[in-house]
């Protein structure tokens, strides 16, 4: 008996021991994005991405560590974007972080990564200066700017013969940052801006400012901004009678704001980095694991961002271990790494270079490729076109 315990008492100790040697150590990566407030469908969508990708990582047996996902809401919001960022920032737990869809709240935290040196990838905020604006090794960027999407909008609309263009832009980094490059880029195309407007981010009633532009007679109201103000501008267009086409940002681009118009938002044009997420590489694989996972909001516009940022992340981790410095250096060496979104490419200052602009309109309730549309074809017309 005393044989048969003690030989029991050593199976179960080497069983312990083989249990707690096979066991996963859990690895911490956070996400940071708008999940309340005027632009959460796009924070949600991104959110839900980054959960996929380390969801599919978790269940891959070859995985070397757990990971888990600690979600952080900015709200959109500067002042908030700096709080969360710090609180990932100083866990030591959170080896790097998937983050920000608004500009102007990655404007605010590109200094939190840099001072703590938590690498992170942004999802979805396109001004430049987030990744050029200081030489900061931890901060990268896997979708594009808003430089190369206004190069394109200007060329792209003169070339459907428009002439006459009033902006209006909200006065945040993101808002003034689009003016730039539009009005700079619409002037070498030929384009004659009639007049220029900044709003608030919280103004409700623009009023005053259409008054004036309607003054103006503009065949283009161009507006840099995010979907809560573009809704209540155009709805507003609608009332005083105004007729112009309204162009957009990728800011709008989100079935928020065609559910915000309705029928209102029909013709509405907008220019994105990258390509819908079923004609990228992955898309098809992408959204079929999205659709299993029964998620109750879409990917949106920059989910698919959003899951190459997380996989790069999961990557780099894999490759060099639950380091800091170890993943910020593997960031910084990514090249011709093949995503969902293309091959993705970090220049010095970590950024991406995303060459493909897509051409969006809305369509019977839809934000279309223009290339697939009816409006391509000649079967519906934009306002002014010939």
């Amino acid at each position: 008996m005393r044989r048969f315990i003690t030989l029991f008492a050593s199976v179960l100790l080497f069983a312990i021991a083989c249990g707690s040697a096979s066991a996963k150590e859990t690895v911490k990566i956070a996400f940071i994005g708008p999940l309340t407030g005027g632009v959460s469908a796009n924070g949600i969508g991104g959110r839900n991405s980054a959960d996929l990708a380390v969801r599919l990582r978790n269940a891959d047996s070859n995985a070397k560590y757990n990971y888990e996902l600690v979600v952080l809401d900015d709200e959109c919001k500067p002042n908030i974007g700096v709080q969360v960022a710090t609180k990932a920032a100083a866990d030591r737990n959170i080896i790097a972080g998937v983050t920000h869809y608004c500009s102007a709240v990655a404007m605010g935290a590109v200094d939190v990564y840099h001072r703590f040196g938590l690498p992170v990838i942004v999802w979805g905020a396109v001004l430049p200066d987030i990744t050029y604006a200081n030489d900061y090794k931890e901060v990268h960027r896997v979708n594009g700017t808003m430089i190369n999407q206004n190069e394109v909008a200007a060329k792209f609309m003169t070339g459907l013969k428009y002439k006459k263009w009033v902006i209006v832009h909200d006065t945040t980094d993101y808002g003034k940052g689009h003016n730039k490059y539009f009005s700079a880029d619409l002037q070498k195309s030929g384009g004659t801006i009639l007049g220029t407007f900044g709003v608030t981010a919280d103004q409700q009633d623009f009023n005053a400012e259409l008054t004036k532009i309607k003054e103006l007679k503009p065949e283009v109201i161009y507006f840099g901004g995010l979907t809560p103000i573009g809704v209540r501008i155009r709805s507003q267009m609608d009332k005083l009678g105004i007729a112009a086409v309204f162009q957009g940002t990728s800011g709008i681009v989100s079935d928020a704001f065609i559910e915000g118009l309705g029928p209102l938002a029909e013709g509405t044009l907008a220019f994105r980095e990258g390509a819908p997420a079923e004609k990228l590489p992955g898309g098809k694989f992408f959204l079929e694991q999205y659709k299993k996972r029964n998620y109750a909001e879409g990917p949106e516009a920059y989910g698919a961002f959003a899951y190459a940022a997380a996989n790069l992340i999961l990557d780099a981790i894999e490759k060099v271990g639950a380091d800091r410095r170890k993943v910020m250096s593997e960031l910084n060496a990514t090249r011709d790494h093949q995503s969902i979104v293309g091959e993705v490419t970090f220049d010095d200052h970590g950024q991406n270079m995303v060459p493909l602009i897509t051409k969006f309109v809305v369509q019977d309730g839809k934000w279309v490729v223009w290339e697939d549309s009816d409006y391509v074809r000649g079967k519906r017309r934009l306002p002014g076109t010939r």
